[in-house]
């Protein structure tokens, strides 16, 4: 990724190398990775994980709404839109750009 600073793709977020996690709602358009983790509890995590949304999984953000939710993601095939919260949740590694 040349002259990409960490700042402008993760939003102000560390680096990867820093943390080398992050959460889905912190990613720019454009970029994805792998999901290691989905939190939540109850009918939400079932909900996520029944979507596709699934540990080694790779997603990529497609499009982000002008006030920031909900947001688009590109995953398995098909496109799937998620509200902020439900994407703050869904923990990434691996960051790239798509």
């Amino acid at each position: 990724m040349p002259n990409t600073k960490p700042a402008d793709i993760f939003g102000g977020a560390p680096a990867p190398e820093q943390t080398e996690q992050i959460t889905l709602d912190q990613v720019k358009p454009g970029y994805g990775g792998v999901i290691t983790a989905v939190g939540g509890q109850g009918a939400l995590r079932r909900r996520l994980l029944d979507m596709g949304l699934t540990p080694k999984t790779s997603v990529m953000v497609r499009k982000v709404a002008p006030m920031g939710d909900p947001i688009e993601i590109f995953l398995r095939s098909y496109v799937l839109t998620i509200r902020k919260e439900e994407a703050a949740k869904i923990v990434l590694q691996k960051i790239v750009k798509a």
